[in-house]
């Protein structure tokens, strides 16, 4: 059995930080963070406010938790991530990467200097949502490309297409495809046209913004959705991606075969009711690029 002298050097022993704070976000005490890998020594922290170590927008997010706990004397579960820099002296010091953690806040019976109080307890599940992350991604991602997958691409082109709805923002949407990939393939072999389709990945990843997105859509058919971007910058871009494609496919290609890509443009309009229908036009331009010579841009 252990005593209650005995408790205090058990919770000091835990690896993950505990911390009693007041409604007003005031540390009364702190137990834990042995974890050395991840935390400093936080006892601190003890008589301080949250908003004195932590920057403002993350500090007002933590005061909420705090007041919905209090309210509902419920236990709350919240996933946040901290890193260095959002804690006052750990800019330098902190962690390389964000920790992530999972928060129990609950709300205890008594009060500490005429103050409500809670129990914060956060758990380190940073292992846990990298892992996560990876699954998530291997399950958006085209393992031959390496680019995303078609579920992928849906799933943001409802989310853009909200967003003009919304706000009237625009998103482009380019779909393009291999010209003579078929003729490549019963010639060279189909290692060859994996090869091409395996350039067509690195060449988008190379060429594309953080928030665009690339998505093999099936076969050697691709559309890249271009977030906040008008129809003249989405040709603009389409038309550098097309020659980057050709002067990377050149190397597959012989005296009468040549590896080019054929590009249809589309941005979301007013009569554009959903997103399928801004693809449906950037499908009929793809296939327009086609029957007008290849290795082109059309704008729908």
């Amino acid at each position: 059995m252990i005593s209650i002298e005995q408790m205090p050097l058990v919770l000091q022993a835990l690896p993950d930080p505990v911390f009693i704070l007041t409604r007003t976000g005031k540390y009364v005490s702190v137990f834990g963070g042995r974890d050395a890998r991840y935390y400093h020594d936080g006892s601190g922290l003890v008589g301080c406010h949250i908003a004195d170590v932590v920057e403002p927008e993350k500090a007002a997010w933590f005061l909420e938790q705090i007041e919905l706990a209090l309210e509902t004397g419920q236990l709350l579960i919240r996933e946040y991530e901290l890193s260095g820099g959002d804690v006052e002296g750990l800019q330098d010091e902190g962690p390389e990467e964000p920790i992530w953690f999972e928060g129990r806040i609950q709300a205890l019976d008594f009060q500490v200097e005429g103050e409500d109080v809670v129990l914060w307890v956060a758990s380190n599940i940073s292992e846990r949502h990298d892992l996560e992350i990876k699954l998530r991604e291997f399950g958006d991602t085209d393992e031959l490309t390496g680019l995303f997958n078609r579920r992928k691409l849906e799933r943001d082109l409802s989310l853009n297409h909200e967003m003009f709805d919304r706000y009237a923002v625009p998103t482009s949407i380019l779909m393009f495809d291999i010209d003579n990939l078929k003729r490549i393939n019963d010639t060279l072999g189909h290692y060859a046209g994996d090869d091409i389709l395996m350039a067509i990945g690195t060449i988008c990843r190379a060429e594309l913004r953080k928030t665009d997105v690339a998505c093999r859509f099936g076969g050697d058919e691709f559309v890249i959705c271009l977030p906040n971007t008008g129809l003249e910058n989405a040709v603009h871009f389409a038309d550098r991606l097309r020659e980057c494609f050709r002067r990377e496919l050149s190397r597959f290609s012989t005296a009468d075969l040549v590896a080019t890509v054929s590009i249809g443009v589309a941005t979301t309009v007013p009569e554009d009711r959903t997103y399928e229908a801004t693809l449906k036009r950037a499908d009929d331009a793809l296939y327009q690029a086609k029957r007008t010579g290849k290795n082109r841009v059309v704008a729908a």
